[in-house]
């Protein structure tokens, strides 16, 4: 390198070392540590002390741990493809050119900007047996008796996906966005060919947002597997009977509450291990049902 490269590279450097130093100390150090910590036994008071896959062992005999991936698995079954389907109807909808059509988009976005514990207080209202609107409303339709919701291990599994479709307004703004791309003369050929609305849509809308579907897929898997606010709030401990205790309730309990970070970073990692696993599954599948134009 001349003088003058190493003079660039130093100024470069020293642009960046504020951003370099940010990372090192808040993101790459706490990695590497959780990583250490899930190796020991360690209760945030004590010095942690090495104990190789111990806390590994535990888990995979730990019942509350497989019961928390279960309910987990349940969550993302329902919310995952019921939140998609809808998002992908609503954009549909959205993208028809009416009257007030971004008064209609405004509404559907609105609820996703309501912050989690404003949105979880709303819920618990309206979740309520007695005098919430949804009970209400189904006794006035001649349901004599209407789920318990939060309050029924049946039921609040269910109660939960039936929020997540609350706030799909992002999921359906970056859905419009990749409608805005699909080319028009690809409609007008359809057209031609005798196609009607429903054929055009699966032969021509979604394969042109394939490559938005899989993006949202993506950002899918990430959320339901780490969803915690809510259910945190809403059914404090997964109660009743644990029906809602997800997978980051119980690592978050191992952590904090139970002060065991060993078992808490180990948790971390099985679960950055199952994202990354379904996410190269998504990958691995894409090959066949995204396209991208210009290939």
């Amino acid at each position: 390198m001349t003088k003058l490269e190493r003079r660039n590279l130093f100024k470069g450097l020293a642009f960046l070392s504020p951003w370099l130093i940010g990372f090192a100390v808040f993101t790459l150090l706490p990695i590497i540590l959780s990583f250490y910590f899930s190796l020991c036994d360690y209760s945030l008071l004590q010095t942690p002390v090495y104990r190789g896959a111990e806390n590994y062992r535990t888990l995979a005999t730990d019942p509350v741990f497989w019961q928390s991936m279960r309910v987990t698995a349940k969550f993302a079954l329902l919310a995952l493809p019921s939140g998609m389907i809808l998002a992908l109807i609503l954009a549909l909808l959205l993208n028809v050119k009416i009257r007030g059509q971004s008064i209609y988009r405004t509404i559907i976005f609105l609820p996703s900007l309501v912050p989690a514990v404003a949105l979880a207080m709303i819920w618990l209202w309206l979740y309520n047996p007695k005098l919430g609107l949804i009970n209400l409303g189904l006794r006035h339709l001649g349901v004599s008796s209407p789920p318990g919701w939060l309050s029924d291990p049946v039921w609040s599994l269910p109660a939960l996906v039936l929020m997540s479709l609350w706030g799909v307004g992002n999921t359906v703004i970056i859905y419009l966005a990749g409608l805005q791309d699909v080319p028009a003369d690809l409609y007008e050929a359809a057209s031609l060919d005798g196609a009607g609305t429903l054929a055009k849509i699966w032969h021509v809308t979604i394969p042109s947002i394939s490559p938005v579907i899989f993006f949202n897929l993506i950002i899918a898997i990430i959320g339901t597997v780490q969803q915690f606010t809510l259910p945190f709030i809403m059914t404090p401990s997964g109660q009743p009977a644990r029906a809602t205790y997800f997978y980051t309730m119980y690592l978050y309990d191992n952590a904090f509450s139970y002060l065991k970070m060993g078992q808490g970073s180990a948790m971390a990692w099985i679960q950055l291990l199952i994202i990354l696993a379904l996410t190269g599954i998504a990958f691995w599948t894409s090959k066949r049902w995204v396209y991208y134009q210009g290939k």
